[in-house]
């Protein structure tokens, strides 16, 4: 789209919102970098990869598993759960706070395309886990039929790093 002011074109950019928040988790845990893409389907609706701390052992699980009506098959958004190996205790470490909100912040880890959920779906969504971030955002998803709410694919990129993503070049 290109909107004209005074006989000036000027090209109009959409670009995709990053949020950035911190986990109740506080640590100096540092990781193995790596990064990697979940494809997401019906059929192969659950992901699962292990992240390994700076030694090389298994530290962190991340899940991705699908939501939907409650007695339905049908998919219509995905939760990223990330646990700790060692503090079982804890459900999910991308929490800003262990206590529910509407907070987008809080609901990082919710891959929800709703046009009112609490983040939109293709934000790039950067979260700091103890010593270091993880930061993962949709690159495609698609529902069946077109217009309904039901996801027959998602993929999801993520990026496990020990330094802020929103500095690198």
């Amino acid at each position: 789209m290109i909107l004209s002011c005074i006989g000036i074109a000027i090209p109009v950019v959409a670009q995709t919102p990053t949020i950035y928040a911190e986990s109740f988790r506080k640590g100096a845990t540092k990781i193995a970098e790596d990064s990697f893409e979940a494809k997401l389907t019906p059929s192969d609706a659950t992901y699962r990869e292990r992240i390994k701390d700076t030694a090389g052992n298994d530290r962190y699980e991340l899940t991705i598993t699908p939501q939907g009506p409650e007695g339905d098959n049908k998919i219509t958004s995905w939760k990223v759960i990330l646990k700790d190996l060692r503090h079982s205790i804890y459900n999910n470490i991308l929490l800003a706070a262990q206590e529910p909100s509407a907070d987008a912040k809080n609901n990082l880890w919710w891959l929800d395309p709703n046009r009112f959920g609490p983040v939109p779906i293709r934000a790039r969504r950067i979260m700091k886990v103890d010593g270091f971030y993880v930061a993962f955002e949709v690159k495609d998803l698609h529902f069946t039929p077109l217009d309904s709410p039901y996801l027959d694919s998602m993929e999801v990129k993520f990026a496990f790093t020990n330094s802020d993503p929103r500095t690198a070049p």
